[in-house]
């Protein structure tokens, strides 16, 4: 059976429980009581049970009532997130990454987005995926380190970050003031390949390190501190994650990477605009 449920529906429902007559719930809906009836009763028609047993004195649900009851209450909460959340762009700007948000620019642009924008509070989420969080919906804007391939996507370089090596403390590379692409030749390298910036290509064919894979900046960095494995990686993550017996060295003939903002094409938040001139400001005063 396909029972065409309306929202109406569960609200009249709801509203009937909690104020105990149709009367009351008519009041708290701001309609008539006919109208209560009407609506409570084509609910009942459509899901072809009882959910309210009524009689001269009161109204209570029916133990198939009691469980569309409990289902209507998260549904109609699950309403409400999803209206908050598409009228409140205004009032928040949530800002994904994937590893490493804007490294040292990260505390400077909070301070002066508020001082700029007060009335749009702005949130990082961490979320390692390709889109840092796009798709996922958990944020409205991504600092990503790699393009976006999907077309659905617009994005915009903000500025330019140095590639660091990862060593463990104790490693002979870490008494180097920098380091080249050919001293990490031999070792093994440790790589996100969802999210990271660092691929075999960026060695020569026939002087490629081996890789190994993870998906996690904790225990990467756990993993070379303990010296089994190097890293490479955007200046931004020496930034936010200092850990003991890790160091971080510059790899002076390795590219520079972008730092790109992205967004939906089709639904920029109203603050990207701002967001993108404010940390365009920051990289390039750097």
């Amino acid at each position: 059976m396909d029972a065409d449920v309306e929202l109406r529906q569960l609200r009249c429902l709801v509203a009937i429980v909690d104020e105990g007559s149709f009367t009351d719930a008519a009041i708290t809906l701001g309609v008539s009581q006919a109208a209560v009836s009407r609506s409570l009763a084509s609910f009942e028609r459509a899901l072809g049970v009882r959910l309210l047993r009524r009689t001269s004195r009161e109204v209570a649900p029916t133990p198939t009532g009691l469980r569309v009851l409990a289902q209507a209450r998260r549904v109609l909460g699950e309403v409400d997130d999803l209206v908050h959340t598409a009228t409140s762009g205004h009032t928040s700007l949530r800002i994904g990454y994937a590893w490493s948000a804007l490294g040292r620019h990260t505390p400077a642009f909070q301070r002066r987005w508020a001082q700029a924008h007060p009335a749009t509070d702005v949130h990082f989420v961490r979320v390692n995926s390709t889109s840092a969080g796009l798709v996922e919906g958990a944020c409205d804007l991504a600092v990503v380190r790699r393009p976006l391939d999907e077309k659905r996507f617009e994005s915009a370089i903000v500025g330019l970050e140095r590639r660091l090596c990862a060593l463990a403390a104790d490693d002979p590379l870490a008494r180097r003031r920098s380091v080249r692409l050919a001293d990490l030749s031999g070792r093994v390298l440790l790589i996100d390949r969802r999210t990271g910036t660092t691929t075999a290509d960026l060695w020569p064919p026939d002087a490629r390190p081996a890789t190994e894979e993870t998906h996690d900046v904790d225990d990467w960095l756990t993993t070379i501190a303990g010296g089994r494995r190097v890293g490479m990686t955007a200046e931004s993550t020496a930034n936010q994650y200092p850990r003991p017996g890790v160091v971080y060295r510059p790899v002076r003939d390795a590219e520079p990477i972008a730092v790109r903002l992205a967004w939906w094409r089709d639904d920029p938040h109203p603050a990207t605009p701002a967001a993108i001139e404010l940390i365009t400001a920051l990289y390039r005063g750097a």
